[in-house]
């Protein structure tokens, strides 16, 4: 998966941002919503108030002109309260509901409508009682495109005015009429305005205040952290363990990033142990794989001694006869000639030695397939290994001499095997006689010992340094009748293999064309009891 740029909007740090500013909006919205209500009750309220008290005071200051039929006085009164320029309209009604004073002189003489606006605090349906709060007189209307606060004041009957001369009230009349004032509410409409916009103003500075403290306080504790957080995955994707993420708080955010780390590292253990696994399991195939080869190269060998025995035990009986009256006739030949009294031609005194040499050669590869063909049980024996190569190398003392070849002997103490001494002997002395013959000029011959105690073996090196093996013909060695001599049978290295292999041991063989070669011997301290034995009792290293 590849982890591409976030767009600024798909931040985590964005939308928190934009989340705590929602809510600031929301919750700070309501709140003035609120207060502003709440200040414009008030105003309202004080308006309510001040409506009622200049209400109540013009009631009192027209009462004496009133009382004393002074009317001009109390519209004189009226009208100098009119030239406010808060005041809307002002208007006086008798108990009947005509008007009697109005600052619109078009409603003098009219008769009020008891379900305008201004009627209702008296006339409620089922209202009931004399008194009446300041609340229940006051009623908000719309004037010409105005709201108008309107105040209406009972004039109460009293004692004096039913027994006025100017005009009696029976004494059961409650109220025998109405001062209603009207006030204009754009100073409140006014002052609710600035006060919603300085309001607003105040709450948007401290919303973005809220909102840009809260942005880098989340950038720091939450955007930076999840951001390294999400570095660190990319940098494990790639394969990268080498770094841990900054452990900066001791809050979930810290212990997440405590957890990371601690996964980082389990998960650079478990690769590495499973590396170290893979590791281990491919060198184990291979060896397993290299073991089998040996154990098939040793099995199709094994196969073909054996397959060779059975076929040279049948072809040795059947060429021996034959091969025996061409060694007989030739030297009788020689010796008919010799009595004859006449002297030979040379050429064939010549070819009759020819025949009986080449004669002979074949009799004693005959006689080597005998004796590799033979089967005879082990003569199992504790034995000196050491003493064992001693006499192979006494039995090429003199070849060594005659090619000048340096023997260089680095024998160790050996543990006794069990073994046949004879058939060990042999296997050394036919390794030592190949040495020299791939040494006909000379060279150095180094022969080695060594015992393995943790393996219960011993190990023979013979080294040449003669003209060495080719790569290609190293694994064709063992095999019988394969030689790189000119006169060898290629019956030396099978008869080593066969007695090295039924002693239950193994030959290493190592060369290089030109350097020289190595052959190991290994040896077990304790030979397998039923071994058979295929190695011939005495055969000639070809």
């Amino acid at each position: 998966m590849v982890v591409r740029a976030l767009r600024r909007w798909n931040r985590l740090g964005t939308k928190v941002a934009a989340a705590i500013t929602l809510a600031s909006v929301l919750t700070l919205g309501a709140f003035l919503g609120l207060v502003l209500a709440s200040q414009r009750a008030h105003l309202v309220g004080q308006a309510v108030r001040s409506g009622a008290m200049v209400s109540d005071t013009i009631v009192s200051s027209i009462t004496d002109d009133m009382l004393n039929d002074r009317r001009e006085d109390a519209y004189r009164v009226m009208d100098a309260i009119v030239r406010d320029e808060q005041v809307d309209t002002l208007r006086v009604l008798d108990g009947r509901g005509r008007i009697r004073y109005s600052t619109r002189s078009s409603d003098v003489g009219r008769v009020a409508d008891v379900r305008a606006d201004s009627c209702t605090p008296c006339h409620v349906p089922g209202r009931r009682g004399p008194s009446y709060s300041v609340a229940e007189r006051a009623r908000i209307v719309a004037h010409e495109n105005r709201r108008v606060l309107s105040v209406v004041t009972p004039i109460y009957n009293q004692k004096a005015c039913s027994s006025a001369a100017c005009h009696a009230h029976p004494a059961e009349t409650r109220i025998i009429g109405v001062l209603e004032l009207g006030l204009g509410l754009e100073t409140v409409d006014r002052e609710t305005r600035t006060l919603a916009g300085t309001t607003a103003l105040l709450a948007a500075l401290a919303t973005l205040t809220l909102a840009a403290v809260t942005w880098l306080l989340m950038k720091r504790l939450v955007v930076a952290p999840v951001a390294q957080l999400v570095d660190g995955t990319i940098r494990v994707r790639a394969g990268s363990f080498a770094e841990n993420v900054p452990v900066g708080s001791d809050d979930e955010i810290g212990a997440l990033e405590r957890s990371f780390n601690d996964m980082e590292e389990t998960l650079s253990t478990t690769l590495k142990q499973r590396d170290d696994l893979l590791q281990n399991l491919e060198q184990q195939v291979v060896d397993r794989t290299a073991a089998l080869s040996r154990a098939q190269e040793q099995l199709i060998q094994t196969e073909k001694l054996s397959s060779l025995g059975k076929l040279s035990a049948s072809i040795a009986h059947e060429i021996n006869n034959p091969l025996a009256g061409i060694l007989t006739t030739s030297k009788l030949l020689q010796r008919i000639v010799a009595d004859d009294g006449q002297a030979p031609p040379e050429q064939t005194i010549k070819s009759l030695k020819l025949i009986e040499r080449e004669a002979n050669r074949c009799t004693a590869i005959v006689r080597n397939l005998l004796g590799f063909a033979r089967e005879r049980p082990l003569a199992l024996a504790s034995v000196d290994v050491n003493a064992a190569l001693e006499e192979g190398l006494f039995l090429i003392t003199n070849q060594t001499a005659l090619q000048n070849i340096t023997i260089d002997r680095d024998l160790q103490p050996l543990p006794p095997i069990d073994a046949d001494f004879g058939q060990v002997r042999q296997a050394f002395a036919n390794i030592l006689i190949n040495a020299c013959d791939a040494m006909p000029k000379g060279g150095a011959l180094r022969v080695r010992s060594r015992a393995d105690r943790a393996s219960g073996t011993v190990r023979v090196e013979i080294a040449d340094s003669g003209v060495g093996i080719p790569k290609d013909q190293l694994s064709k060695v063992m095999d019988p009748f394969f030689t790189t001599k000119e006169k060898g049978t290629g019956l030396g290295l099978s008869v080593v293999y066969g007695i090295v292999k039924r002693h239950g041991g193994r030959v290493d063989i190592e060369s290089e064309a030109g350097i020289g070669t190595t052959i190991a011997v290994v040896l077990p301290e304790r030979a397998p009891a039923a071994a058979p034995a295929q190695a011939p009792a005495e055969a000639a290293a070809t």
